[in-house]
């Protein structure tokens, strides 16, 4: 069923017996699908391991996580991600690239063939949560044709209890067909692979991709339909919280750093990409971490090294050798190489998923240019600046198609993709909560120091931690802070444990005028990105906008 993986893995054992099939369709309530084949409702992860050795869709790493290969989709198919334009959301939507439109009869004639589809598929379904505060919590109904897709989704979302069970009934459904072809003709989409979401039937279509990140972030994307009407902010950020109490924030796109810097172990993880922000506090969405492993190590990053190497865990186009043992430096499939596993397989995580008020907003980016400094404490209205900008520099990033030169990249809210309303509903809105909590705000850069990709080096992540520990145990904020001339940045004059040419980026380069050049650069395209969002802005926010020097 799927394509082979690189190298043999250990001899799959003979295969399991299924567990049995549902006994009736109520485990389908709500989808539209009714099938003629077995369903397999609700199984724990042993059932789903055992079923997607069974159906040949995976094989076993010598720890016992599950390893597939997502064929041609090793990425996010942001192209081919659409919203259907209806009567009660159309006028809240940011239409266009992101959010593109789609007409209601072409998603009903794509969910009427997806269902047919499904209907002939021996089905797996499993029934989740996302929010762990229960107030603001969404459930879904996940119907898929593959074992392992199901166990992502068991690691990734919030597993109801038995009682939760009991009278669950789904808020969301997900019909999610991989090897099902779209049909731009007759289904009005770009290719033959399709996500389309329906804000107004709640039901959301996955069609031709293996990629299980498009589970995740579709629930995301209602996540952040849902939530501002609820006054509270949806976030793409890790969180994690000290020993008294005091909660940290860490924004960033993929390949920043979120879940390796938010998985300390002097801090209890509560989680590491989504959450929500209201009046109670900050609150996960999800029950796993979904984290990007190449070059991983056991090292740097115990806590992921070791989640990946357990039972159950899904490793996404990771290759291993004849025995199992995996080769995560091997990005021969994809650079997008993935981990998901459930958030108790980091040993100090907070199994609640909540956390109070914010101390600590942090804002990730990895500028492969090499000129932004290690770490800088932002003004509130720079925070605003910066969050709007969403800016990191990718190599080679989640989404297909994406080379191996740096390509600059301004994800509005360090979410743009998933974002469904105006951006400016987001800014405003954290804005609000940073100043009623009087939150400390840092940018800090985990990309590349003495010169940009290809000529120095990544950051190490020693300085990064050390850094940020000082910057939450409030120690960095008392620091002697210069302004950054080409930014604007207030950077620490000095840090304990830290060189001096790490917190200065230009004393690292051998080429000072090479830095200057590309570092005005950079400010450039800050200010070209800015300027979409400039009308929309308060004047103190405009007046913190990075800008060519006059």
């Amino acid at each position: 069923m799927n394509a082979a993986i690189k190298a043999p893995l250990v001899p799959s054992p003979p295969a399991p017996s299924y567990p049995a099939p549902a006994r009736n369709d109520d485990c389908l309530r709500g989808t539209g699908v009714r099938s003629s084949r077995p369903v397999f409702a609700n199984l724990t992860a042993p059932g789903l391991v055992a079923c997607s050795i069974a159906r040949n869709e995976s094989q076993l790493s010598a720890d016992g996580a599950v390893i597939v290969n997502t064929g041609v989709h090793t990425g996010r198919s942001v192209q081919d991600k659409f919203v259907v334009d209806e009567p009660s959301t159309t006028d809240d939507i940011a239409w266009g690239r992101i959010n593109q439109r789609m007409p209601p009869a072409h998603f009903e004639m794509l969910k009427a063939r997806v269902k047919a589809y499904l209907q002939g598929q021996e089905l797996f379904v499993q029934d989740l949560f996302a929010g762990a505060d229960p107030a603001h919590r969404v459930r879904v109904r996940l119907v898929t044709t593959t074992a392992w897709h199901a166990l992502f989704a068991r690691n990734m979302f919030i597993r109801p209890t038995e009682a939760e069970m009991a009278d669950f009934e789904p808020d969301y459904v997900i019909l999610h067909a991989p090897y099902f072809q779209a049909d731009p003709a007759i289904d009005g989409v770009r290719t033959t692979t399709a996500i389309a979401l329906s804000f107004e039937q709640k039901i959301i279509v996955i069609a031709g991709t293996e990629y299980a990140g498009e589970i995740k972030k579709s629930i995301f994307t209602v996540m952040n339909w849902k939530l501002p009407a609820e006054d509270v902010l949806p976030m793409h950020c890790s969180a994690n919280v000290g020993a008294a109490g005091d909660v940290a924030l860490f924004f960033g796109l993929s390949g920043t750093g979120k879940t390796t810097l938010s998985s300390d172990p002097e801090r209890k993880l509560i989680g590491d990409d989504e959450h929500g922000w209201g009046s109670g506090g900050v609150f996960n969405f999800e029950g796993g971490c979904y984290a990007k492993v190449i070059n991983l190590s056991a090292e740097a990053e115990p806590e992921i090294w070791a989640a990946s190497h357990r039972f159950g865990a899904v490793l996404e186009n990771v290759v291993a050798d004849a025995h199992g043992r995996l080769d995560l430096t091997d990005k021969s499939l994809t650079e997008n190489t993935r981990s998901c596993y459930p958030v108790d397989y980091i040993p100090n995580a907070d199994l609640s998923g909540r956390g109070g008020q914010p101390k600590n907003v942090i804002m990730l980016t990895a500028d492969a240019f090499g000129v932004l400094p290690p770490i800088s404490k932002l003004s509130p209205a720079q925070a605003m600046y910066h969050f709007l900008s969403g800016y990191t520099a990718r190599v080679a990033g989640t989404e297909k198609g994406l080379g191996s030169e740096p390509q600059a990249t301004f994800s509005t809210c360090f979410g743009a993709p998933f974002l469904p309303r105006r951006p400016e509903v987001y800014g405003r809105m954290l804005s609000k909560l940073i100043t009623a909590h009087g939150v400390d705000c840092w940018l800090v850069n985990t990309g590349w120091s003495g010169g940009q990709y290809g000529v120095g080096s990544r950051m190490a992540i020693r300085h990064t931690r050390a850094l940020l520990r000082a910057a939450l145990d409030g120690s960095l904020a008392r620091a002697t802070f210069r302004r950054d001339p080409f930014f604007g940045l207030m950077v620490p004059g000095n840090v304990p444990g830290i060189p001096d040419e790490v917190l200065d980026p230009r004393q690292s380069w051998t080429d000072k005028a090479a830095y200057d050049r590309t570092a005005a650069e950079l400010v450039a395209r800050f200010e070209a990105n800015f300027a979409a969002f400039e009308p929309e802005v308060a004047e103190d926010v405009r007046a913190a906008a990075i800008r060519v020097a006059a």
